[in-house]
């Protein structure tokens, strides 16, 4: 087993939960990589190219990732890239691995993290590829997601629902996302853990030694806040140009949302919010769940849940959108020649 020191560490959470902060936390540390591209390997590439296994299926993952904004902020030669992913990258995670590597060695340092929220529902399948990997989940409380992620674009619920974004459905996505994460990092207790957003955002200090433990690796508070890499500098928050709500990110929901909207997320996902320690706010009686919530929390979970394994496991993975990667149409490196069939 790689030296814990040395040891790949992905960040994950669901989306607003502040692994865009952990993550530039880290490498405001030192000695990780700097990295801030997009390399959505499990949750894109391979579900709508298919497996890395086939040749075939590995030139086309590899041809499109060279046109992503992920490569242009590698920062490294492509052509070289391209045959050693061709040639190795017959894995997701080994895909990553060289990418990683290849950014490591560009700038002189032995280790490195990655940023993905979505690696909540793909830590098995890390875990088998990059067996020494590390994960830190990022939780935030699932009212302040949910109203976060309603200011956003993007998120979906229903295909038949009449708005974009609704605020009970999107609880139900980050209460799915939480529970994924817990679900499959408790299988690997001794390389898993999990941090509070609310936490590192008060109690910055005691937060950073407890992962500098769990990563060996020394996080010194003054020292990231010296280097103030990415988020730590500037704000990445939906509700940006105002100061009020920049400087205080914490609890946003108390003063957004109204009594009657609280009432209805804790009688939906009070359950969860308090198994990940937020405590309620209405009481009992008042958010009490009537048909309409029983039902959602029964039918959307399920939902999101065979989604995702279609996407993954079926040709319905064919259909996942490319636009993440934000694509340029020229300028793709190729090759020096071809690699040796798979």
């Amino acid at each position: 087993m790689q030296d814990r020191k040395r040891r790949p560490v992905f960040v994950m959470g669901c989306h607003r939960s502040g692994t865009n902060l952990l993550y530039d936390t880290l490498l405001s540390a030192g000695g990780f990589a700097v990295y801030r591209g997009y390399l959505p390997i499990y949750e894109i590439l391979v579900p709508r190219f298919g497996s890395l296994d086939n040749l075939q299926n590995r030139q086309k993952i590899v041809s499109t990732w060279l046109k992503s904004k992920g490569f242009r902020r590698a920062g490294v030669e492509g052509a070289q890239l391209a045959n050693e992913l061709l040639a190795e990258g017959r894995t997701a995670g080994a895909f990553i691995r060289i990418v990683m590597d290849k950014i490591a060695a560009s700038q002189g340092v032995q280790r490195w993290a990655l940023y993905d929220p979505d690696s909540v529902l793909h830590v098995a399948r890390i875990r088998k590829d990059i067996p020494c990997s590390l994960f830190i989940h990022i939780i935030r409380d699932g009212r302040d997601i949910a109203l976060s992620l309603m200011k956003m674009e993007g998120f979906r619920p229903f295909p038949w629902s009449r708005h974009a974004r609704t605020l009970l459905e999107t609880a139900l996505y980050w209460e799915w996302m939480v529970h994924q994460g817990r679900q499959r990092g408790r299988q690997i207790p001794e390389d898993y853990v999990e941090i509070h957003y609310e936490e590192l955002v008060n109690k910055p200090r005691e937060v950073l030694a407890r992962l500098g433990n769990f990563l060996d690796h020394d996080l010194d508070y003054e020292r990231i806040q010296n280097a103030g890499l990415g988020r730590l500098r500037e704000t990445n928050s939906s509700f940006r140009g105002d100061e009020k709500e920049i400087k205080n990110p914490v609890n946003r929901w108390k003063e957004k949302l109204s009594r009657q909207q609280v009432a209805e997320l804790e009688a939906l996902i009070g359950p969860t919010l308090q198994e990940f320690g937020y405590a309620l706010t209405v009481d009992e009686e008042q958010r009490r769940a009537g048909f309409r919530l029983k039902l959602l929390a029964s039918v959307y979970p399920r939902f999101l849940g065979a989604k995702q394994w279609l996407k993954l496991n079926t040709p319905m993975g064919r259909f996942a959108s490319l636009s993440a990667l934000e694509l340029e149409e020229s300028g793709a490196l190729q090759p020096d020649h071809k690699s040796p069939g798979s």
